[in-house]
């Protein structure tokens, strides 16, 4: 559930310490922990302060209002965040709060995917790698996962393409070229769809037969693409 609002509208006050207590953010932070407190408590918090006219709990509202989740935060640029008419409270200062933020975030992801163990052996576990990266995307991409005989991420995950998926961008020399390099015996080849329908379209499995038949003559497997 978005718990962004899940105390409830705050009441206009244009400093903090005129609302009530259990408003203020910093102290329902303390009081409930972090775990438990709504979206705008954390980002309240995470903002620090608010600016004339408008305190940080009624900022931290207005950007959960205007983006619609963290995830709609997330997808924002810093030039948006900063020059956004509709939150004057924001600014250069607190739009890299914002986006630093997010960027630790990923690492994070990242870090515990990678304590986790690199193992590739189910689309899950393909969607695991890439869960973070892609998620905010707004147009396709195109990755490869080099995996060694035992399934385990060998080297960095290449993105090799941006925008529409076409034959022409996803060329067999460019999807295998580091795989050979790498002495790679399989790759999972990963399209996002920012659409939200995961359905293939004719154009994916034309590309994914011709992708899988070139990795058939240089002797690389393609498990799996997702």
């Amino acid at each position: 559930m978005n718990r962004a609002l899940s105390n409830g509208l705050v009441p206009p006050a244009h400093r903090i310490r005129d609302l009530p207590a259990r408003l203020r953010p910093r102290e329902e932070f303390d009081r409930l922990g972090a775990e438990h407190v709504s979206d705008r408590v954390l980002l309240a918090v995470l903002l620090g302060s608010g600016s004339a006219g408008i305190n940080v709990a009624e900022l931290a509202e207005r950007l959960l209002i205007k983006y619609g989740s963290f995830l709609g935060l997330a997808r924002a640029n810093l030039d948006e965040l900063a020059r956004d008419p509709d939150l004057p409270g924001v600014g250069r200062v607190k739009a890299r709060i914002l986006k630093a933020a997010f960027e630790l975030a990923r690492r994070l992801a990242e870090e515990t995917r990678e304590a986790e163990g690199n193992y590739v052996r189910s689309p899950e576990d393909a969607a695991r790698v890439l869960r973070e990266t892609a998620k905010p995307l707004q147009h396709e991409r195109f990755w490869v996962l080099p995996l060694d005989a035992k399934n385990r991420l060998q080297g960095r995950v290449d993105e090799l393409t941006r925008g529409i998926l076409d034959a022409s961008m996803v060329h067999p020399r460019e999807v295998f070229k580091r795989a050979i390099a790498q002495g790679c015996s399989r790759l999972v080849l990963v399209h996002n769809h920012p659409t939200g329908d995961p359905t293939p379209s004719a154009e994916d499995l034309r590309i994914t037969r011709q992708l899988v038949a070139a990795g058939r003559v240089l002797g690389i497997e393609v498990l799996e693409r997702m």
